[in-house]
């Protein structure tokens, strides 16, 4: 059913099982899958330093050996506008879905209600009003 699967990560419980879940869609399908982690900039265009890229080159690697040798996957570390928060890392991710021509995205998402989601913000809230390709969003267990 889906060609290309796009999964987007961070460094918490809830992008492991989106991976899982993506994982889990392109081996059934036959897809390919690429997995991204998008990393906010400075202004000076500098992502939080070597160690800050060393760590989301490390993520990345991390969750491509997870997939282990049932299928090839591409990873690719996006750099985020830094001074736009959410907005940038949501950006970040839909420029990459466009580009590598996705047709689904996997998100993982905490399930922030309310004043909390008003004030922090969601990317999986902003890439559903972004991207328009399906969107599975998924919660941890």
């Amino acid at each position: 059913m889906y060609k290309k699967v796009m999964v987007a990560i961070g460094d918490d419980e809830t992008s492991q099982v989106a991976l899982q879940e993506a994982l889990h869609i392109a081996v059934t399908d036959g897809a390919k899958l690429c997995i991204v982690h998008a990393m906010a900039e400075s202004s000076n265009g500098d992502t939080h330093g070597n160690t800050g890229q060393q760590s989301g080159v490390g993520l990345l690697e991390r969750a491509k050996s997870s997939a282990g040798n049932a299928l090839a996957v591409e990873t690719r570390l996006l750099p985020a506008e830094g001074e736009y928060g959410v907005n940038g890392v949501s950006e970040a991710i839909a420029n990459a879905v466009t580009e590598w021509g996705a047709d689904l995205l996997v998100v993982g998402t905490k399930g922030r209600r309310g004043l909390e989601r008003l004030v922090i913000g969601s990317v999986a809230g902003q890439l559903v009003n972004t991207v328009d390709i399906s969107i599975l969003l998924v919660r941890p267990h």
